[in-house]
């Protein structure tokens, strides 16, 4: 039995996703499974069709699924139980390993019993934007370190911050604490995070355990990210309620704006007051959501078969 498996939801796989599997496959600490939950098969198959996919990655195994069945949480959940390893690695189809030793700097945390999840650092994919490369080096430094449920008091909801772009799981432990919440829209990753540090474990960051993973949004693409992003805290006070997450947002855009005069691009900032404001209109809203209309949550979202 492979010691770590990886699974990786998957929709309009586009040609980059391919350079991620084939990052996968050299890796230093070898995988087991590559397991992938594809959203409708049609996309699959032109992706796939006259390429020698099959012969280049043997060790895939691909499942299909329709778009009204996915799930943040159920989808993943599935994923996990085609694993029998003791380990797996949960990670996104736009999340490209930087260099060959992504898994056993994943794995390495673990050493540590107490650890149970392990998340990576995502750096800025090329082509990406001055803003979202700071927001970054922000929320994934260079430092890595260990959290436990003490730290809920010093560090607030960055205390559970994780990410299933990139972050590897110890089984036993998923296995006892039921998985991934079935039917969420958005943070199934923060929602077990916290979990995890209520029942005594810790979560680990691995910097040296980097993904390229970036993405250039638009003002309303930021605002419908957030939106479902409040949505999430509104629908888990028991996991959000008494952590201050707009005095972090506050945070980053001051950080920004002194990073901004540093690199001498203040004209950048009109676009940070923009995109900012964007995302504060989406997570008020989305933690409102009770009190709108469904046609309008539904226009809002980003996962609109959530609603359904």
């Amino acid at each position: 039995m492979a010691e770590v498996d990886v699974i990786i939801p998957v929709y309009k796989p586009s040609a980059g996703f391919l350079k991620l599997l084939d990052r996968l496959t050299a890796q230093s600490r070898q995988v087991g499974k590559i397991i992938l939950i594809n959203t409708e098969k049609s996309y699959f198959d032109q992706l796939i069709a006259g390429t020698d996919f099959w012969e280049r990655y043997r060790n895939l195994v691909v499942e299909h699924i329709k778009k009204e069945d996915y799930d943040h949480g159920g989808t993943r959940n599935y994923g996990v139980s085609l694993s029998t390893a003791p380990y797996f690695i949960m990670m996104t189809d736009d999340a490209v390993p930087a260099d060959e030793n992504l898994v056993e700097e994943l794995l390495q945390p673990f050493k540590n019993h107490e650890v149970a999840m392990v998340y990576g650092r995502q750096i800025p994919a090329p082509g990406c934007g001055v803003i979202e490369s700071y927001t970054r080096s922000f929320n994934y430094p260079e430092e890595s370190c260990v959290k436990s449920a003490d730290n809920l008091k010093d560090m607030g909801i960055k205390a559970f911050f994780a990410s299933n772009v990139c972050a590897a799981y110890r089984r036993d432990v998923f296995d006892r604490l039921r998985g991934f919440t079935d039917h969420t829209i958005f943070n199934e990753d923060m929602i077990y995070a916290r979990r995890l540090l209520n029942e005594g474990g810790r979560i680990a960051y691995a910097a040296k355990a980097r993904v390229m993973h970036s993405h250039n949004y638009s003002g309303w693409e930021q605002l419908r990210r957030n939106f479902d992003l409040g949505v999430s805290h509104a629908e888990y006070p028991q996991i959000f309620s008494g952590l201050s997450t707009e005095s972090e947002g506050i945070r980053l855009v001051k950080k920004t704006c002194a990073y901004l005069f540093r690199i001498k691009k203040p004209w950048l900032i009109f676009k940070l007051v923009w995109q900012s404001g964007c995302k504060y209109i989406g997570y008020f809203l989305g933690k409102r959501y009770k009190a709108l209309p469904l046609k309008m949550v539904r226009a809002f979202s980003m996962n609109r078969s959530y609603w359904k």
